[in-house]
């Protein structure tokens, strides 16, 4: 809420309530100083009552408790011609007065306030109890008059010059503090509009070339290894990238010296900068620092900041507002760029749910059935979407093409070869009663586009013809094809010879020929499958795929059950761990009962 003030009709006594905020307390403190300037009092006198009750309406901020920070602090002045008494009242915890006033070590993070306080005002007084807390400040005018003057020994002029100018530095480091804070607040509010750093650091490095009195910046940000200018104030053009990795530069660079060394570093004219420093030729004529912009440990970039050689040099308070400033924006690059990555985890994850989509439209939504025969698949990637597929197509009544692949890799480029081979496959419906001339076509088609990436294919081809009982399988390096019956006592593994798709170009792929009883199983997969582990670390293994197998010869369940009863074997055996492969098979289960239908 505004400050709302009262004064009296003798326009003696100012009062006001002060809403516990910093920026409330400085625009109180302005106004407390407007009252007191109409009463004719000095600069210097202006300046140490203003100072001085910011600090206390500081200090009281400091102690305020949770519970009490919707209630606001009271200022009272009281100013004749002679004395000012400025009083601040408020509803805090309260804190022990010193015994006496010291000021405090550099590295002492409280003190200072009090100090200042007893520095500017003549008397103050401390009064604390329970419902609340006051503290009276009072100071008198500065003898003007020549007899006056006349009084006051030498060092007591010097001590006052020296205070002044204590007062003036802490003013203006306390104003630069005051404006920074309120730049900053601003600047947080558009940002909730716009997270994009390079909508406002040019903007909010102008603003602050304002408030440090400065000509010039130049902001450069890490991309990689490189320091790479993102914002120079106008007219200003340094376009030369700086790599990190050229340490033995050091000394031809200031903003590689700060970055590198995470500490500011000086120019001016007892330090100019190295003639082949990229900054030279725009700064001969300027003083400065260069600042590193570090996030925890992170090197963000570097900001330098300068001024012209007659122009006032910088002091502590600029600096520091420097600081502030690098420091916030160092927030911000780092913010905006984990926002870009959330939003490109958005937009990828959205690509990758399409791509799934797409890649799931490629598998058969229905596989043939043939008579005494029953057909299921399954196809479940690791990533969201995958190299494992499969395919069956119909070739006649009594005949079909098995067909299942796993693409080297994960994700979207062994999806992409996964959907090529597959639209191969069925582009050439002459070989598909002969796999390994079909391998072999194909494999010629994709050599080119596999090799350019470092990639492969395994697959396994398997032509079914339940007229002939006969089955042709071809791989190209692939996991056997299992065939399980009840009249053998081992299940066969057929592992024709053949390389993995895109290795040679002319590769030559052999066959293998097996008869197709009518109570067989027959079972191709990718090696997802046997490498899928528990919490022990412990492989599901090939020779348990076989014993599954074997076991469910002569039991008369469909090939869509004995998917089933896989499928959940294999979840029970992967408890608590993630897939890391893809996992693939397929599935050719006979009837016993409907034998007769097969000749």
């Amino acid at each position: 809420m505004p400050p709302c003030d009262q004064t009296s009709r003798a326009a003696l006594q100012w009062k006001t309530r002060v809403p516990p905020d910093l920026l409330a307390v400085r625009l109180v403190a302005r106004q407390a100083r407007e009252f007191i300037t109409a009463h004719g009092w000095g600069e210097l006198e202006l300046s140490a009552c203003e100072l001085a009750l910011v600090e206390a309406c500081n200090n009281a901020l400091h102690h305020i408790p949770e519970d009490a920070r919707h209630l606001s602090m009271e200022v009272e002045v009281l100013c004749d011609a002679d004395h000012v008494e400025i009083r601040v009242l408020d509803h805090t915890a309260g804190f022990e007065w010193p015994d006496k006033i010291e000021l405090p070590a550099d590295h002492s993070e409280g003190g200072r306030g009090l100090f200042l306080i007893a520095s500017l005002m003549d008397r103050v007084v401390y009064f604390r109890n329970r419902d609340g807390n006051c503290m009276v400040m009072s100071r008198g005018r500065i003898a003007s008059a020549p007899e006056d003057l006349e009084k006051i020994d030498q060092q007591r002029i010097l001590q006052n010059a020296e205070n002044e100018l204590m007062i003036r530095d802490m003013l203006e480091e306390l104003s630069s503090c005051y404006d920074s804070i309120s730049t900053i607040f601003r600047y947080s509010s558009e940002l909730v509009k716009n997270s994009r750093v390079s909508d406002f650091s040019h903007q909010l490095l102008n603003d602050l070339l304002q408030i440090t009195a400065a000509d010039w910046f130049v902001l450069r940000l890490k991309n990689g290894m490189r320091l790479v200018t993102a914002a120079t104030s106008e007219g200003l053009e340094i376009n030369t990238p700086l790599d990190l990795n050229r340490k033995e530069q050091l000394e031809e660079s200031l903003e590689l010296k700060a970055g590198l060394e995470r500490q500011d570093h000086w120019f001016d004219q007892q330090k100019p900068l190295n003639p082949k420093d990229p900054l030279a030729s725009w700064a001969r004529q300027s003083q400065g620092f260069a600042h590193p912009l570090v996030f925890g440990e992170e090197l963000i970039g570097t900001l330098t900041i300068g001024k012209s050689l007659t122009a006032r040099p910088f002091t502590s308070a600029p600096q520091n507002v420097v600081h502030t400033f690098a420091d916030f924006l160092a927030i911000q690059v780092v913010n905006a760029r984990f926002q870009e990555e959330v939003i490109n985890n958005r937009l990828v994850s959205r690509e990758l749910e399409i791509a799934k989509n797409i890649q799931r439209s490629l598998l058969p939504k229905e596989l043939p059935q043939m008579p005494g025969f029953s057909l299921a698949g399954f196809c479940e990637s690791a990533r969201q979407v995958g190299g494992d597929f499969y395919d069956v197509l119909r070739l006649s009544s009594h005949s079909v093409l098995l067909v299942i692949a796993d693409v080297m890799g994960k994700g979207i480029p062994a999806s992409m070869f996964a959907a090529t081979l597959r639209i191969l496959l069925r582009a050439m419906p002459e070989l598909t009663s002969q796999p390994s001339a079909l391998m072999t076509r194909v494999n010629h088609l994709l050599f080119a586009e596999l090799s350019g990436v470092d990639m492969f294919i395994t697959a396994a081809l398997v032509y079914v013809n339940i007229r002939e009982r006969r089955l042709v399988t071809a791989s190209a390096g692939h996991c056997p094809v299992l065939i399980a019956c009840a009249d053998q006592p081992q299940v066969k593994a057929l592992t024709p010879e053949g390389m993995p798709l895109g290795i040679l170009p002319d590769t030559l792929f052999q066959e293998d020929i097996a008869e197709l009883k009518p109570d067989s199983r027959v079972f191709l997969y990718t090696d997802g499958l046997a490498d899928a582990s528990n919490t022990n670390g412990e492989s599901f293994g090939q020779n348990r795929l076989i014993q599954w197998l074997k076991s469910s010869v002569g039991i008369g369940q469909s090939a869509g059950q004995l998917k089933q009863q896989l499928i959940e074997e294999l979840t029970r055996f992967q408890t608590g761990v993630s897939p890391m492969d893809d996992q693939t098979f397929l599935i050719l289960a006979g009837e016993p009962s409907a034998a007769g239908q097969s000749s």
